[in-house]
Formats: C-alpha cells, sequence, structure tokens
C-alpha cells in the first residue's frame, strides 16, 4: 500500500522517464521500487529505521537504500525528491542535502500531504532554488519543483545543530541538537523525574529511544565506567545522541534499532523516556511489546526503570512481564517505574 503522498508520485512518473532519481525521506511504501519501472535507476534514503527496514530487501542493481543522515557517498542525480518532513525546521536540512546530491540545472520535487505543511514549501526554498511550481495536487497531497540554480553551500551538520549547556541532576551536560529532534533547550519533566530518581546501574546499559543522548550523557556524569548502548529509530537523533558524547568526552555504542530488534545479548539495565505518547492508537500495544522484549533482554538480576505519562498502560504490562509493578516516583503527570 502506498502513501497517499507515493500516490500522487505515481502518477506522475513520466517526470522522472530513464533519470536517475534520489528519494530523500522515504515513507514506510515501496514507492522507490514502482519507480524502476520508468527511471533509469533509484536511490533512497530513510531517516526512519523501520521505513529502511521495509524497503531494504528489494534493494537490487537499479534499487539502492540507505539509512541515516546522508548517503555514504557524494553521487550526482538527475532528479531529488523529497518526502516533505514532519518536522518543519528539518525541510531547511533535507533541501540543503539535496543540493549537494544535484547538478546546477538539476531538480528537486517536493511531495507531501496537505496536512503536513506542504503548502509553505515554496516559501522555505533557499535562494539557490528557483521559485517551486505546482505540479499536480490529489489526495490532499501537493507536489512541487524548483531547479537548482546556483551551487548550494557545503552541508555541515554544525549549521543544523543547537548546541547548550542542560543543568542536570548528575551535573551540567553540554547537549547537541539536531533539527528534528525534540528539544525544548532545558530538561524536560518526565526526564527529569526520572533522573532525579535514577537507581545506580551496572556493567551493559541501554537508554531505549535515546533522543539526543541527555539520559545517557547524565547516567555516564554520575557513572563513567558504564557500558552504555544508545538506540533510537531516527537518523537525525542517532546523530544528535553521537555529538553529545562527542562534546561531552563520553563513549557509548549509538547504533538503530526498531524497537529491540537490532539489540544483541542480554542486557544488565535498560533506561528510558519511551517515546511512545497519547494520541497513538497503538500505544498500548508498543508499550506492551516494549516491556515484553525488555524482560526478555535482560539478565535475572537486570534493571528496567522507565518514566511514563502516569496514565499510560506500562503497570498491567509490568505485572505481566516481570511479575511486579514499583512506581519509585510520581507527580501529577509521570511515573518512574521499575522492576
Amino acid at each position: 500500500m502506498l502513501t497517499n503522498s507515493s500516490q500522487l508520485l505515481l502518477r506522475n512518473t513520466s517526470l522522472f522517464a530513464q533519470q536517475s532519481v534520489l528519494v530523500i525521506n522515504i515513507e514506510a511504501d515501496h514507492l522507490a521500487q514502482e519507480l524502476l519501472s520508468t527511471t533509469q535507476s533509484v536511490t533512497a534514503l530513510a531517516l526512519d529505521y523501520n521505513h529502511y527496514q521495509q524497503l531494504k530487501p528489494l534493494e537490487n542493481n537499479q534499487l539502492s537504500v540507505h539509512f541515516g543522515h546522508q548517503l555514504p557517498e557524494l553521487n550526482t542525480f538527475d532528479n531529488v525528491i523529497i518526502y516533505f518532513p514532519k518536522a518543519k525546521p528539518l525541510a531547511g536540512y533535507l533541501y540543503q542535502l539535496a543540493a549537494q546530491y544535484l547538478d546546477v540545472g538539476g531538480s528537486v520535487f517536493l511531495v507531501g500531504e496537505n496536512k503536513g505543511g506542504i503548502k509553505s514549501a515554496p516559501k522555505t526554498l533557499p535562494d539557490y532554488f528557483s521559485k517551486a511550481t505546482k505540479l499536480d495536487n490529489a489526495r490532499h497531497c501537493l507536489l512541487y519543483v524548483s531547479e537548482l540554480m546556483e551551487s548550494a553551500p557545503e552541508l555541515s551538520t554544525k549549521d543544523w545543530c543547537s548546541q547548550y549547556l542542560l543543568p542536570t541532576p548528575q551535573g551540567e551536560l553540554t547537549i547537541c541538537n539536531m533539527v528534528g529532534v525534540f528539544s525544548q533547550k532545558q530538561l524536560d519533566a518526565g526526564t527529569a523525574l526520572l533522573l532525579e530518581n535514577i537507581t545506580e546501574f551496572q556493567g551493559r546499559v541501554l537508554d531505549f529511544g535515546c533522543g539526543a543522548g541527555v539520559i545517557t550523557a547524565a547516567l555516564l556524569k554520575a557513572q563513567p565506567e558504564l557500558k552504555l548502548e544508545c538506540v533510537d529509530i531516527n537518523a537525525m537523533a542517532l546523530l544528535s545522541c553521537e555529538l553529545t558524547l562527542k562534546a561531552n568526552n563520553f563513549r557509548a555504542k549509538v547504533y538503530p534499532s526498531d524497537g529491540l530488534a537490532q539489540v544483541e545479548g542480554e542486557l544488565d539495565g535498560i533506561v528510558s523516556n519511551p517515546p511512545f505518547h497519547d494520541g497513538l492508537m497503538a500505544t498500548t500495544d508498543i508499550a506492551e511489546r516494549f516491556v515484553k522484549d525488555s524482560a526478555n533482554a535482560l539478565t535475572d538480576k537486570g534493571v528496567f526503570q522507565i518514566v511514563a505519562n502516569r496514565h499510560l498502560p506500562y503497570s498491567d504490562a509490568l505485572q505481566q512481564h516481570f511479575g511486579k509493578v514499583n512506581t519509585t516516583a510520581e507527580n501529577n503527570k509521570y511515573k518512574v517505574y521499575q522492576n
């Protein structure tokens, strides 16, 4: 099943006939494969690891699939397609990224849903692109095209990263936050409650949904002997975490994982402010799966500690998979759970 944005692209495949195409910020479908019916070749860059996993098995001589904040090599394409991001500040980064892979005269196509902010795309294009032209609209989506008029500045992650000092119960940290990664430039209330009541971990500890690496950095500030591993599904979050670790002279293993699927071996600890929020129909199922997978991944004496909105269904899941529920701290919005 193609997303609405992908269906709009599919009815315009003649635009890419016999062209080499780069698709950036791919969605959870097989549009990149569908484009092979008319294109010369397609390269897909996923910023979401789950989207990458869905397309990677279809890779062939004409289809190349990558995960990350940029391609591993600087190649040039005839056209670049950008799926307009839900996090609008990320759009500017994607525009400059696309320009790195185009020669002057090459085209960038912008596609997205109206409710996702695609209407603002023409106003946000940098000066090195021509004024965007609307090509098509259907299924509550829009498709624009623009031409690269002159070479863009070389892309530097520093230009798209905010760095700030963050006081925590463990001490002051330097946090590096790439565009598109949630940040308040202050310790959010849930993480603050967790860090104020953090247990003493030992051995190999996983920071699940690491984001910019605040929890990991705080743990290493207090316990530098820990072997921290940081996983997230978002490429910009993983980059943020790596930059945060470097800025504080800390070391940890940072890698993508869809849930705990890519985490190998047993863990002595799991800590998290889980990235599962209200308003998602699957919140209950996701929370239960996370707790179940965590219980299976921990050693017999392994420690599981998370903070979550107090009305999310973690108590039931903990009771089912750990056999007990310990609430070690709480306020009017959050609870800190521990096995």
